[in-house]
């Protein structure tokens, strides 16, 4: 796909932040056609150092919360400032996926990119953990790293020069998440698709020099990248 919001984001600079296959271009990408009215409050949920959350913020108008457990708020915080994003924008927030401090029905929408399937692999999370701070309507965007189909009974030589099994655990194909997804009662699932992005969403990763993009190039350069995708899913509260 052309990816016309994103390419803006693509600076050395910007790159830097990314922590994984390039989220803008994914989030870009997730929301095709989204159906979250403009100026909603939205949560960034894991949202790292906070690049989606100024795509989300200067691309949709959106007033974003920017979730991350493991991220500087402080940090964030003067990023946003320096791309022009005060705090009436983005807030930053250090917040635990399981235990989101902010009141009941806060959010119009939330938006996940590359974590939750860290955090949201119980049938449980989106009913107990995550609905009950979105307003009713309000929607739910995720994108997973993903497998084209489940090859964990045997795992191909090329993943597992990068990743443990303990590692790839994580990384499931779309009947799993449907199967997670389905089971929601709050919530009615719109779509759990494959999506496009997966070879240049890696590559713009496997550029970048810190330690984790230059380990995940072994795999990718023996291969790996054919047995991988990215799931984009969508819910609706009820």
């Amino acid at each position: 796909m052309n990816y016309i919001r994103s390419e803006k984001y693509n600076t050395p600079e910007l790159q830097s932040k990314i922590m994984g296959p390039n989220p803008v271009k994914l989030e870009e990408e997730l929301l095709l056609c989204h159906a979250i009215p403009e100026g909603s409050v939205v949560c960034d949920l894991g949202s790292g150092q906070g690049l989606t959350s100024v795509f989300l913020a200067k691309e949709y108008g959106f007033t974003v919360y920017a979730a991350d457990l493991w991220s500087d708020p402080a940090e964030n915080r003067r990023f946003f400032d320096e791309m022009g994003l005060g705090s009436d924008r983005i807030i930053p927030v250090k917040a635990d996926a399981a235990a989101l401090p902010f009141g009941r029905e806060f959010f119009d929408a939330v938006v996940c990119v590359d974590s939750y399937n860290y955090f949201g692999r119980s049938a449980d999370y989106l009913d107990d953990k995550l609905l009950p701070f979105l307003k009713s309507g309000g929607y739910v965007y995720i994108a997973v790293p993903g497998m084209k189909k489940d090859l964990h009974d045997d795992l191909p030589p090329e993943l597992l020069l990068s990743w443990s099994p303990e590692q790839l655990d994580y990384i499931r194909d779309i009947d799993y998440w449907t199967g997670i997804v389905s089971q929601c009662r709050g919530a009615e699932v719109i779509s759990v698709k494959e999506m496009e992005s997966n070879e240049e969403v890696w590559a713009d990763w496997l550029k970048q020099d810190n330690e984790y993009a230059v380990g995940d190039r072994k795999a990718m350069e023996a291969g790996g990248g054919k047995y991988l995708n990215f799931i984009s899913i969508v819910l609706r509260k009820k």
